[in-house]
């Protein structure tokens, strides 16, 4: 059974390009040309998966994004931003949207996206546990999976508490591809590592995609933590 995904721009040439990418991942691709339109057919449709464009006339897409979190907290928002509208980018992650990806849009940035948004769907399927811990080469591995929000305070508190259990020398943050974080989770990181930094202990992160490590970076994160693109470059550091 194909999934659905809605896309919504006002620009045709585009809404051709995705309906060619989008129909050789399987998708059953539903359009709508403005906001309005694009929130009609979410109602009809009820798609997983939301690309809407921000910048639009009738309905912008952070309008597009806010209403359909209402109809449907769980479905999954990526939204299109213009090359360096990292505000817009950031204020669409606080409202919940599952990511970002920037014209012109490239095919690797759009199916990274595609793949957090469908790991988000199948972890909630699942129930999963979003945050883990497990001790890897010495270090306390907190694993991170799903959104994380104002909600998660207490299971990342008692996830941390548990890598400080295991009494290893470095504790990594690791984000899972399906992870995703709003302002509120972004509060909690900072808070976290500032904590972490008074206690003199060694944390890092790894996993981060290219658009939320640019959102660290914006924030401030990055200079409280180093930041590495994987697992084994976190443990290789000195």
């Amino acid at each position: 059974m194909e999934r659905k995904i809605l896309v919504i721009d006002d620009e045709q040439p585009t809404l051709n390009m995705f309906r060619l990418l989008l129909a050789a991942y399987g998708y059953e691709i539903i359009t709508a040309a403005n906001g309005a339109e694009g929130l009609e057919a979410f109602e009809r449709e009820r798609p997983g998966v939301v690309l809407t464009d921000i910048k639009m006339p009738v309905m912008d897409g952070i309008e597009v994004l806010k209403r359909i979190k209402e109809i449907d907290p769980h479905a999954e928002v990526i939204v299109i931003t213009g090359h360096g509208d990292m505000d817009l980018a950031i204020r669409a992650l606080n409202l919940d949207a599952t990511d970002f990806i920037n014209k012109p849009v490239q095919r690797v940035a759009l199916s990274q996206a595609l793949k957090r948004a469908e790991e988000r769907i199948a972890l909630a399927k699942s129930k999963a546990e979003e945050i883990s811990v497990d001790e890897v080469d010495g270090a306390a591995v907190l694993t991170i999976r799903g959104s994380v929000t104002a909600r998660s305070e207490p299971f990342l508190a008692r996830a941390m508490e548990r890598a400080r259990e295991l009494g290893r020398p470095r504790i990594i943050l690791h984000f899972d591809e399906s992870a995703s974080t709003n302002g509120a989770g972004l509060a909690l990181f900072t808070q976290l590592l500032l904590e972490a930094r008074e206690r003199g202990e060694r944390v890092c992160i790894s996993g981060l995609s290219e658009n939320f490590r640019k959102v660290f970076e914006i924030v401030g994160i990055a200079k409280l933590v180093s930041i590495y693109e994987s697992d084994a470059a976190a443990l290789a550091a000195p």
